[in-house]
């Protein structure tokens, strides 16, 4: 063995020992902060969020910030993709070595979901990608269709809430009936909550109009005159400023709930949409001021 070969041994396995601790620490940090620290799991996104295909979309140069999961190996790596197992040291070395000697390794393979990628065949080659600080990699991507966008930041606890969607789009057709909606929520059952609400206007749009409603008619009514109308003084009132980590979706319910916390305490009629966001936004910005 040469010494330029035993170099290279030595420094593929100081390597692997430095992500080998990198990752002890990211594993004792997430527990310190309650927080899941392992990729996602392509099978449980698949079946949390319906997602169909996969169709093949070619080689492509894809953003290694993007690979966020794995097919079958998501226990073997963190979320930053460094190993959690000793017994991946030989092939993680081998790659690195690759990687020192400008050694040309075949594309990854890759399942793409929203922005997000999942490994399908290539975890060392993603692992040794990122530690060397690579910004892309090249990679056979096949794509799977899904009605929600994913983004690289999504968390395992986003994946109920992202459910919920999935759910409320394909009963409401919303996306074909008003393509333009994003409606995004961090607030858990509120997709629920506002399938309930159309169920609710559906009825009474029956009662007021003498007829029947169909779904649709139903859906299209309840965007346009109830929660387009709390949006938009949400919008012109900036108050998601004083909202970290909250949606407009979010104000929505609280507006809702806020409407009738008034109907039921004073005995009122329900106030219209905008009135109802607007001395929701007036209480709050009146709590602020007295804990000034």
């Amino acid at each position: 063995m040469t010494d330029d070969n035993q170099e290279l041994i030595e420094r593929a396995r100081a390597d692997f020992s430095r992500v080998r601790f990198k990752a002890f620490v990211n594993n004792i940090w997430s527990l310190i902060q309650g927080q899941p620290n392992q990729l996602l799991s392509y099978d449980e996104i698949k079946e949390k969020l319906r997602v169909g295909g996969p169709i093949y979309r070619g080689v492509q140069t894809v953003l290694v910030e993007q690979i966020v999961g794995s097919l079958n190996r998501y226990h073997q790596f963190d979320r930053a993709f460094l190993p959690t197992q000793t017994e991946t040291a030989e092939r993680w070395q081998s790659v690195n070595r690759a990687f020192y000697s400008d050694i040309s390794l075949p594309p990854v393979v890759l399942y793409k979901v929203g922005q997000v990628y999942f490994v399908v065949d290539g975890h060392h080659r993603v692992s040794v990608a990122r530690e060397q600080g690579q910004i892309y990699i090249e990679a056979e991507v096949r794509e799977c269709a899904t009605k929600v966008n994913i983004t690289p930041d999504i968390r395992i606890e986003d994946l109920e809430i992202l459910s919920e969607k999935v759910d409320f789009i394909e009963r409401t057709a919303i996306d074909q009936v008003r393509p333009d909606a994003n409606i995004v929520l961090n607030i858990p059952d509120g997709f629920i909550r506002m399938l309930e609400h159309i169920a609710v206007h559906k009825y009474f749009m029956g009662i007021e109009q003498k007829r029947d409603i169909n779904d649709q008619e139903a859906v299209a009514d309840w965007y346009d005159h109830v929660y387009l109308p709390i949006i938009n003084v949400v919008r012109q009132s900036n108050i998601l400023e004083d909202f970290s980590g909250h949606t407009e979706g979010d104000l929505y319910l609280w507006v809702l709930d806020h409407q009738h916390y008034l109907n039921e305490t004073n005995g009122l009629a329900l106030m219209p949409p905008e009135e109802a966001a607007r001395d929701y936004i007036k209480s709050q910005k009146d709590v602020d001021e007295d804990t000034q």
